[in-house]
């Protein structure tokens, strides 16, 4: 069987029908007066998985991780931690713990006395909670920034010690609100590897609240995509990005280019989609589309190829056009191609050499060519 995109790692307890999961949202509702922030939401989330709410400001994502801590109470429904109901539990009576975007680092304390502080107050033996201490100040690679103020910290060094204390009471789910959202983009990109390695070292569930597509693709086994207080997918990022189950998933996660048409004509293993223009879209990713339905065909830039030529005879998808735009980006080229109907399809091709042999350029008229299994149909 082949899998979609790369594995990194065989971890997938979800596919195991005996997998019991570990964390569980049954039909859970959030209201605030008259606005419902999570609407009727199941969810399983499995032990020792990472785990991402994924959406726009406003979808509900932090709201449900605030009712896994405890600091809010869901209207309806319940949550389960081990087949534990946690309605009325308060937050610091639940095994979880909660790393805030702001870090919230006492700033008159230094870097050990912030980790030391949470397990002073349920009041763990002093020689306990100096090799506790220790044990964090190594994990995250502190250990000559104990006797530091935070103010005397990078950004990055502070977002350590705010995860080093949130792990010291080894709390069995770590809740992560968007954990990375006050870093730089080039220290936000090595600190989200730092988090997987970390989490897989410890053995924690972790659960990552993140409206950054590529930060939730990164770090995480499985992706709850979010809105309006609604699931709208829950996959690995590979099935995620590759196979989305709606327009709005496919247009929410990366580039898409959504090719609007009815399905011709149906077999078992393809379908044939007509659009305005009269094109013909040769399809093997077509689920249940039934013949004469309106559909949305929805392929990634990166799986359309631009030339200068027709290709051969016999390539199937294969549009004529014109460049309207185009981007050099370095590793990539971006090209924006207009097509006889009027819709523009982007595309994009790797500068896997320096120099290029078909160029491009405003205006030009271009070929555009796809495989039958570069795409998916979807019908809502």
């Amino acid at each position: 069987m082949k899998s979609l995109g790369s594995i990194r790692r065989s971890f997938a307890p979800w596919n195991d029908p005996e997998a019991r999961p570990y964390i569980v949202f049954e039909n859970v509702t959030k209201r605030f007066g008259d606005f419902t922030a999570v609407n009727d939401l199941s969810l399983d989330i499995y032990e020792r998985e990472f785990f991402a709410l994924l959406g726009a400001s406003g979808c509900g994502k932090s709201t449900l991780l605030r009712m896994l801590a405890g600091f809010e109470e869901p209207t309806s429904g319940r949550i389960l931690l081990e087949g534990q109901d946690l309605r009325g539990i308060p937050p610091y009576r639940r095994p979880v713990n909660m790393m805030f975007q702001s870090y919230a680092l006492f700033p008159h304390m230094t870097v050990e006395a912030n980790i030391a502080f949470g397990l002073k107050q349920d009041g763990m033996p002093k020689a306990d909670i100096e090799a506790r201490v220790a044990e964090m100040l190594k994990l995250v690679r502190l250990e000559q920034f104990a006797r530091r103020k935070p103010h005397q910290l990078s950004g990055g060094q502070r977002q350590r010690v705010a995860l080093a204390r949130s792990v010291a009471k080894r709390p069995k789910v770590l809740l992560l609100d968007e954990p990375l959202g006050a870093l730089d983009k080039k220290l936000r990109e090595a600190t989200q590897f730092e988090l997987m390695d970390l989490q897989q070292e410890l053995g924690l569930t972790f659960v990552v609240v993140t409206h950054d597509q590529e930060e939730a693709m990164t770090m995480a086994d499985r992706i709850a995509i979010m809105d309006k207080g609604q699931v709208m997918q829950v996959a690995t990022p590979a099935e995620v990005y590759e196979a989305p189950t709606s327009r709005f998933v496919a247009d929410f996660v990366g580039n898409v280019n959504m090719l609007e048409g009815t399905v011709a004509e149906r077999s078992e293993k393809t379908a044939t989609i007509t659009g305005a223009s009269g094109a013909r879209i040769v399809v093997e990713n077509a689920g249940d589309a039934a013949a004469g339905s309106e559909v949305a065909f929805a392929i990634r830039p990166e799986k359309i190829k631009v030339s200068s030529r027709p290709p051969a005879a016999g390539v199937p998808n294969v549009m004529e056009g014109e460049i309207w735009d185009l981007a050099y980006l370095g590793d990539m080229t971006v090209y924006h191609v207009k097509l006889s109907d009027g819709q523009v399809v982007k595309a994009s091709a790797l500068n896997s050499a320096r120099i290029t042999e078909d160029q491009l350029s405003w205006n030009d008229k271009a070929w555009i060519s796809f495989a039958p299994d570069a795409g998916v149909v979807l019908t809502r």
